[in-house]
């Protein structure tokens, strides 16, 4: 072997053996650092999320998507199975669907009951949760002339059909949360759209005692009450630029 092809051998295994040292520290990275988080900087799917690793105290990153291009990039590397956001890197991988993200985090930081049955009373509530949540979610993107009647059906699924069903859980369990006598990922749902109506109903409460000594109680979590103070991670209600952005990124 000459000398130069000698040299050009040694160049060539230490830029390979330097790529897979960068490679391995870069799985290191995810694999031991903190959550990644990929949206928007607003609530949207992705609020859920935050209020999740917020609850069980787990510090975390944000990456905001701000252009289309950045949105059409994750799409072109295979960074979103089914190309759509919220993404989560965590312990290696790169997350989406909003179900799947939240389940992980709650079986991994121990906010997902003790057995079966508990994690079916906890998926049972988090759906009914969620339908509610879903009407919050659309209501920025109501055409002008129907916020009022989306704004009216909200309150009224709110006091008729959701809330009396936690109030009535609250009573007859009597215990401090939904789901045995422990923290979960429901009771972290339930206190986020309670707040999330507030904002829109702020009497929505008034015939609800039990619901309002759970959302005082909540509250005063040490990890929530740092969520709910300035300057966290929670997002501010959706403005016209959010909307906008939203619109904007995702060609709606």
């Amino acid at each position: 072997m000459t000398l130069a092809c000698l040299s050009f051998y040694v160049l060539s295994q230490m830029k390979f053996k330097l790529q897979q040292y960068l490679s391995g520290n870069q799985e290191l990275r995810i694999m031991s650092g903190k959550p990644r988080l990929i949206y928007l900087n607003g609530r949207g799917r992705m609020e859920s999320i935050r209020w999740l690793l917020a609850a069980a105290g787990v510090e975390f990153e944000e990456v905001y998507l701000e252009t289309k291009e950045h949105f059409e990039k994750l799409i072109k590397d295979g960074s979103l199975l089914f190309q759509q956001v919220p993404l989560v890197e965590i312990d290696g991988m790169k997350m989406v669907q909003t179900r799947a993200i939240m389940s992980y985090i709650a079986g991994k930081y121990n906010l997902y009951g003790k057995d079966l049955k508990e994690r079916a009373l906890i998926d049972m509530y988090v759906e009914g949760i969620s339908d509610l949540m879903q009407m919050i979610l659309m209501f920025p993107f109501s055409p002008p002339d129907a916020k009022e009647k989306n704004l009216e059906s909200i309150k009224e699924r709110a006091t008729n059909r959701y809330f009396p069903v936690f109030e009535k859980v609250l009573k007859q369990h009597g215990q401090d949360f939904l789901v045995g006598n422990k923290f979960s990922w429901a009771d972290v749902q339930l206190m986020e759209a309670i707040l999330a109506v507030e904002e829109k109903v702020p009497d929505v409460l008034s015939g609800f005692p039990q619901l309002q000594v759970f959302k005082t109680k909540m509250s005063n979590m040490p990890t929530i009450k740092k969520f709910l103070q300035p300057g966290s991670p929670r997002k501010p209600p959706p403005d016209a630029h959010y909307v906008e952005t939203v619109l904007k990124i995702f060609k709606i």
